[in-house]
């Protein structure tokens, strides 16, 4: 098949009549999958919200399909896997599961090696790398971004598809992300093929989300920039939530939409608990600290308990679990834990394991620092496990596998900040947007709302919006 026949398949896969942008980008794709073009290279896309980017990209997975090319499929969380999966038709996973071989240890004394990729002329293809950041995501190595290269480009003949969108928050610590960056790719030694698009689809004119989307995006190109607003008249899928009206609208959605296709998104960790507590005393009415039915979301990777899982490397940081029975609950060094069973929907498993209480209502991203060193402290000093003459090497070493150390950190995930957010959609999405000062409104403010309103599937609600609505 040569490059004019496989993009005509890319065509025919394609549900709709596509515009000029997306047959220009069809053309640019077809040349870049083809065997005939150098393999070191990596096909930029930058899609914004209702452009038709997911739409193109499923029928080109499609047409590499049909013509006998492998390809896989990579997200950086597992949600994001599950929604990419969803319209590409076919198994996606983290990327973390793919690309390395991890030894089985416990959170901070993990170590985890790129593992080899025996795929020849294969296509990889990542959504949401705007996610992707130089750390690792708190594990013993460096860039996921670096490592994420060298496993792709060990392969022979592979090449790789980073689909991302700019206008969204960069990964935490970082003014950009450096996935989406030309000049960050080149540096790494590849050849950089960079498409954008920015033209909405008809079948999204009607949208007041993807109208904002649109907006707000257009509004970030601009110096300087403009007082941000938000457009609700003429729209149904939109709309200004008093407060007083949050939790019976809530209510609603839970009822239509249910509960795991409804989310809020907040400003802060310490927002997102308040509202966590909200939801769980007022709509949820449970008085326990931990409840069969509870939406969690892992705040922290973790490598010991998914040991015990067929098919899960790992418990990544942003994975959604439900507690299925809550088997007791214990002190031990100064921290409060749970044992639990767990249903993970984003990966489809089921499995038993620890979870620390003390993370679940804590202001910090996970666990405090304080708690966190008490923690450590405990574990290598704990005198049922070593004695005062035990060497501080086999004491860490020994603490790999010691399941206090290594307990789930988890939180509620009624509300969650925009950050975890990212790499998900739901269906009804609450955004908090009370009192937010003139001088925060500047470009991180434009990027946290456009990535939280493109979260939502259905219908938007803003929270005592404190911005001009028109």
């Amino acid at each position: 098949m040569n490059i004019d026949e496989f993009a005509e398949s890319i065509l025919l896969n394609l549900p709709y009549v596509p515009n000029d942008q997306q047959v220009q980008l069809i053309a640019a794709l077809a040349r870049f999958c083809s065997p005939l073009m150098p393999s070191d290279g990596v096909f930029l896309l930058n899609g914004y919200a209702g452009t038709g980017k997911t739409s193109v990209t499923g029928a080109l997975v499609r047409a590499l399909r049909d013509a006998r090319i492998p390809v896989v499929l990579l997200a950086p969380t597992g949600r994001a896997a599950k929604v990419f999966s969803r319209f590409a038709g076919i198994p996606a996973t983290t990327i973390h599961r793919r690309i390395y071989r991890a030894d089985g240890s416990g959170l901070g004394f993990g170590t985890t090696e790129v593992a080899d990729n025996n795929i020849s002329g294969g296509v990889f293809i990542v959504d949401e790398a705007s996610m992707i950041g130089e750390s690792s995501g708190g594990d013993a190595r460096g860039s996921l971004l670096e490592d994420l290269i060298q496993y792709v480009y060990s392969g022979d003949g592979c090449r790789m598809i980073l689909l991302g969108d700019v206008a969204q928050l960069p990964p935490v610590g970082c003014t950009e992300s450096p996935a989406m960056n030309v000049a960050r790719l080149k540096e790494s030694g590849l050849r950089v093929t960079h498409a954008v698009m920015t033209e909405v689809v008809r079948q999204g004119a009607g949208s007041g989300i993807l109208y904002n989307a649109t907006w707000l995006r257009r509004a970030m190109r601009r110096d300087p920039l403009p007082v941000p607003q938000i457009r609700l008249k003429g729209f149904s899928d939109i709309a200004a939530l008093p407060g007083e009206e949050l939790q019976d609208q809530i209510e609603r959605s839970y009822a239509d939409a249910g509960i795991d296709d409804t989310i809020v998104i907040t400003r802060s960790n310490k927002r997102a608990m308040m509202f966590n507590a909200a939801i769980r005393a007022s709509i949820l009415g449970r008085e326990e600290e931990l409840c069969v039915g509870e939406r969690l979301l892992v705040v922290k990777n973790n490598y010991l308990w998914s040991a015990k899982a067929k098919g899960l490397d790992f418990i990544a940081n942003g994975d959604m679990a439900v507690v299925n029975r809550v088997n007791g609950t214990e002190s031990k060094y100064g921290l409060r834990f749970a044992d639990v069973s767990i249903t993970m929907p984003d990966r489809e498993v089921d499995l038993d394991c620890k979870i620390c209480l003390d993370a679940l209502n804590s202001e910090a991203p996970a666990l405090s620092a304080e708690k966190a060193s008490q923690l450590l402290e405990g574990a290598l000093n704990d005198p049922d496990r070593f004695t005062p003459q035990t060497p501080m090497a086999y004491r860490l070493k020994a603490s790999r596998s010691n399941p206090y150390l290594n307990a789930l950190q988890v939180k509620y995930a009624y509300a969650v900040t925009c950050h975890k957010s990212q790499g998900g959609q739901w269906s009804d999405v609450y955004v908090d947007m009370g009192y937010i000062p003139p001088e925060a409104q500047g470009m991180d403010f434009y990027r946290w709302l456009y990535t939280s309103i493109t979260r939502s599937t259905g219908r938007l609600y803003l929270i005592n919006p404190d911005i001009k609505l028109i």
